[in-house]
């Protein structure tokens, strides 16, 4: 029996769970992708706490024009600049079972660009 597209998302998701893990001296970056946005949220899984988040729906990113991934490569500069501003520098990237393409690359390579290490 085939997998719809959620379930196999989900199967990846489980994979790269049991591996990439978040501390609160090493965060986890996760990415959630919808058709229309993106959202990036840095995640402390020892105590279930998000730290920090940032998406295409807030104001500062929301305003600006482009494509769907030079909007996402701006949520990836908003998320580092915030995690800096907080004191973290080294990340764990989780793509959340999403192919690391378009728009989650565009994603990670804006967070780079931004000073984060991962």
């Amino acid at each position: 029996m085939a997998l719809s597209k959620t379930e196999r998302r989900q199967r990846i998701k489980n994979r790269i769970r049991k591996v990439v893990s978040g501390t609160e001296a090493r965060p986890r970056l996760a990415v959630f992708r919808s058709n229309k946005e993106i959202y990036a949220q840095l995640i402390d899984d020892v105590t279930g706490k998000t730290l920090l988040a940032a998406s295409s729906r807030d104001k500062e990113i929301s305003s600006a024009k482009g494509t769907k991934t030079e909007i996402a490569a701006l949520v990836g500069k908003a998320i580092a600049e915030k995690a800096k501003s907080a004191g973290y520098e080294l990340i764990s990237f989780d793509r959340g079972g999403y192919l690391y393409h378009g728009r989650v690359k565009s994603l990670a390579d804006g967070a780079r660009e931004a000073g984060l290490k991962f």
